[in-house]
């Protein structure tokens, strides 16, 4: 908070907002740390789960408190829902008009997207020795779907490593904006925001209101490069291993995704004569990659197309980015991987008595992870239902409901019906921002690990 502070002493503006969050922030800190001595013993998987959502709920809420003195937000719960779309990269907004925000309030916005969308767990591990013991345990926990790859023998120097190749990319993403014609601040908001694969804009038209193609597709080249695998990245570059590229099953499919379902889209535009030509295909490439990465960034105002290509923008809110990516949503792999399930079903069926293995590229994968796929669709969509009918029952329509609730799960932002790009999240009851929140931060820690401290198996002894 003390960046965007800085912003508003040099800028005149008010600095009470952020000066109030920042006290309220160190002293609660200081407290904290002073009443709770720091473990001399590893921390074990149960503490761990506890631990990371305390933290993320308590890194939204002290987010929030600049944006709920700022009075830019009517009440705590608009503030709340911001800090944690912020923070968890979906990039949702309750405001109507984001022009009229100061410069140090933007900035703390697009902070919080590029604070979270690498992680914030990964980052304390990275740069706080106060974590010590049991890093490796939480940075599991933050990831509890993903394949959490430890890249160098110590979990601090993965998740070091993992923030050199996240840095890399937001300043060359800055360099590209600003090259384009983009102003120094305005790059840097959209650099955090491609960076982390989140939606928000210093514009209330999101890109769209700049007019550039330039900065489109140098977003479109950045939310192409941080939707996938930071895995193959750093295998890229730092061990220069080009060849890992093209052995990649999970990379082909996200480029299949990618170019089948832009060249969907553009199809029906094109026979319907609703963007004909070049325009069109920039339209129709820009919204399927921001949607596919979970990233949200708009050109267009997709709620008015036509119910074919919603449908297909709909269909990959679901699937989302790679594994190991700043994207939200299930992953490219585990619905590639539900494929080979559903395949396999099929063989069983004909030939009882087959053994039919299932791989992934030259990897088999094990029943119990297969298991846990299983599981993971099931917990996925048990709360996308029952999140629906909660935002049914506090007076939200069903489209909207569906709608919101899988924008918001998987991260994306901005919806369909009257939570679209040009509509926002503001008009919704209360309740039903609440019942979002939590479902932007069960996406965010894939489900498993926002769910399990519900359970009362996990607090028996």
């Amino acid at each position: 908070m003390l960046v965007p502070l800085a912003l508003a002493f040099w800028n005149g503006n008010d600095v009470t907002p952020l000066g109030y969050s920042c006290l309220i922030t160190i002293f609660l800190g200081i407290s904290f740390r002073l009443a709770f001595p720091k473990p001399n013993y590893d921390l074990n998987r149960r503490e761990a789960l506890l631990l990371v959502c305390l933290i993320w709920f308590l890194v939204c809420f002290f987010g929030s408190l600049p944006f709920y003195f700022s009075g830019y937000f009517p009440s705590f719960t608009d503030a709340f829902f911001e800090a944690t779309s912020g923070f968890t990269a979906t990039g949702a907004t309750v405001l109507n008009n984001v022009e009229i925000l100061t410069l140090d309030i933007q900035l703390w916005r697009h902070l919080a997207h590029w604070l979270g969308g690498m992680g914030i767990v990964l980052l304390g591990i990275a740069i706080l020795p106060l974590i010590g013991m049991g890093g490796m345990s939480m940075y599991r926990a933050e990831f509890s779907g993903a394949k959490s790859e430890k890249l160098r023998p110590r979990v601090t120097q993965t998740a070091l490593a993992l923030w050199k190749i996240y840095l890399s990319l937001s300043f060359l993403a800055f360099c590209g904006f600003y090259l384009v014609g983009m102003n120094i601040f305005d790059s840097i908001c959209h650099a955090f925001t491609v960076a982390a694969t989140g939606g928000f804009s210093t514009r209330t038209a999101s890109l769209g209101a700049f007019q550039n193609p330039g900065a489109e597709y140098v977003a479109l080249l950045f939310m192409v490069l941080s939707g996938m695998n930071f895995t193959l990245h750093y295998r890229l570059w730092v061990e220069l291993k080009l060849k890992r590229l093209f052995l990649d099953t999970e990379l082909k499919m996200y480029f299949l995704l990618l170019i089948v379902s832009s060249l969907l889209v553009f199809s029906v535009m094109s026979v319907t004569n609703q963007y004909p030509g070049d325009f069109g295909f920039r339209r129709a490439l820009f919204q399927v990659v921001s949607i596919l990465t979970t990233t949200g960034l708009t050109t267009d105002n997709f709620s008015i197309w036509l119910p074919f290509p919603q449908l297909i923008l709909l269909v990959l809110m679901f699937s989302g980015g790679c594994t190991g990516s700043t994207s939200g949503g299930l992953k490219v792999s585990r619905m590639l991987l539900l494929g080979k399930v559903v395949s396999r079903e099929f063989k069983r069926m004909v030939e009882r008595r087959g053994v039919f293995p299932i791989k992934i590229g030259r990897q088999f994968i094990a029943e119990e992870t297969l298991q846990s796929l299983l599981n993971l669709f099931y917990l996925a969509f048990l709360i996308n239902f029952v999140s629906c009918l909660l935002l049914a029952a506090s007076g939200v329509d069903v489209f909207t409901s569906i709608s919101a609730v899988a924008a918001c799960m998987f991260n994306i932002g901005p919806g369909l019906g009257s939570v679209g790009p040009t509509e926002g999240y503001g008009n919704l009851p209360g309740l039903a921002k609440w019942i979002l929140s939590f479902c932007m931060l069960a996406g965010r820690l894939e489900f498993y690990t926002a769910i399990v401290i519900f359970t009362p198996g996990f607090w028996k002894k």
